[in-house]
């Protein structure tokens, strides 16, 4: 009825708005964008990196994985690149960041996603610390998002139109009981130092948040949970994912590497333009539920 009494030129405005929406259904969030995704090779850096490039930017894949990394370049567009980095070593960001500038001219968006879980089986008790172990754990965690946060910024702030950094926490970096020691002390200081640089950077348009995922069962988480060597690696995903699936408070999803990839999208993405010294936890309301009592 409603189509009998509208004029003839709403109508074809109606069908072309039509058209334009069905002609782009997914537009690219990151087109033309230059982003560098540290500890990109492979699990939640790996998922990152296919997704940023399927949304239109040019990606550097910065990890000391360098065969894993190359493999990855070689296997998606010519606008991913690999570039050899240990993030703890501040000759190794220098390189990384002042090769992606010489290569596209600025950088846009830094994934600090770069990390080490530290041994989760043994030194589990405090009474048991290992101050070496703690130390390896903070050089990679910290000192690693640290420098990165630090030579992204130089490179962004000259240009004077922003940019997104983005560090991946870890629900054991907004709770405890969630990790072992070491671990859980560097995801805190993540989250602490991602909300203190957004204080300084933010007058320059400079936008820096952190994701805190529960557990994806990435080779690395997988590996270090790993209860039997006689396994094939498809089971112990299963297990891990089974046993995430567990804990969670909200039933039915699986996380996975992708649904991180996805909240970093996001964070990089214009959609998230007043977003800043912000904590996105994905962790299907695990640190919120945990403590539920008869509810």
């Amino acid at each position: 009825m409603l189509a009998q009494v509208m004029p003839d030129n709403n109508l074809q405005g109606l069908h072309v708005l039509g058209r334009e929406n069905n002609s782009s259904p997914h537009p690219k969030r990151l087109e033309g964008k230059i982003a560098i995704v540290t500890g990109g090779a492979r699990g939640i850096g790996e998922a990152t990196v296919r997704l940023f490039a399927r949304h239109g930017a040019k990606v550097v894949i910065a990890d000391v994985e360098d065969t894993l990394g190359a493999a990855l370049a070689n296997s998606l567009s010519s606008s991913v690149t690999f570039v050899h980095c240990d993030v703890s070593l501040e000759e190794d960001i220098e390189n990384l960041i002042s090769s992606t500038i010489s290569r596209y001219g600025r950088l846009d968006i830094l994934f600090n996603n770069a990390g080490v879980l530290g041994n989760q089986k043994k030194h589990k008790s405090i009474l048991d610390f290992d101050a070496d172990e703690f130390d390896d754990v903070m050089r990679v965690n910290v000192r690693g998002m640290a420098l990165g946060i630090k030579h992204a910024a130089r490179a962004m702030i000259p240009r004077g139109s922003g940019g997104s950094i983005i560090s991946t926490a870890s629900v054991a970096g907004v709770m405890g009981g969630l990790g072992p020691h070491a671990y859980t002390a560097s995801k805190h200081a993540i989250v602490g130092l991602t909300k203190n640089a957004a204080c300084e950077l933010g007058r320059f348009g400079i936008r820096l948040n952190c994701i805190s995922p529960f557990g994806v069962a990435t080779p690395m988480l997988v590996n270090a949970w790993r209860s039997d060597d006689e396994e094939e690696d498809e089971q112990q995903v299963e297990k891990t994912e089974e046993f995430v699936r567990g804990l969670a408070n909200l039933k039915g999803p699986t996380l996975r590497a992708k649904d991180i990839a996805e909240a970093a999208l996001f964070l990089a993405s214009d959609e998230s333009k007043y977003v800043s010294g912000h904590n996105l936890v994905v962790d299907g309301g695990i640190t919120t539920s945990r403590n539920c009592v008869s509810l």
